[in-house]
């Protein structure tokens, strides 16, 4: 009874101030739910990409682990081209020879 003579006891304007505050507050709830979906969505897709960073780099890890092989390849790759330069040259005076 009390809440009824209080209601009574507003104004128009009054009942339209309370009414515009309510639907505000409704309002403001709507957008603080809604940036909060938003921020759990964006931390899942951050959650998935570290995922993919730290399984990308797994990778790299795996695909170096022969990379102390590297300088060995390259001494046998230089040992071949200095064969095939003493060939060149072997058979350029060979044949600059039968030439003449």
């Amino acid at each position: 009874m009390h809440t009824l003579a209080i209601a009574a006891a507003m104004n128009s304007s009054e009942h339209t101030a309370w009414l515009v505050a309510i639907i505000l507050g409704f309002v403001v709830v709507l957008a603080v739910a809604a940036l909060l979906s938003l921020l759990i969505y964006f931390i899942k897709v951050i959650d998935r990409r570290v995922v993919e960073v730290r399984d990308t780099l797994g990778a790299a890890t795996a695909n170096t682990a022969n990379a102390a092989l590297v300088p060995q390849v390259a001494d046998g790759v230089e040992a071949v081209l200095a064969e095939g330069l003493k060939h060149h040259l072997f058979l350029g005076r060979v044949l600059g020879k039968v030439k003449s």
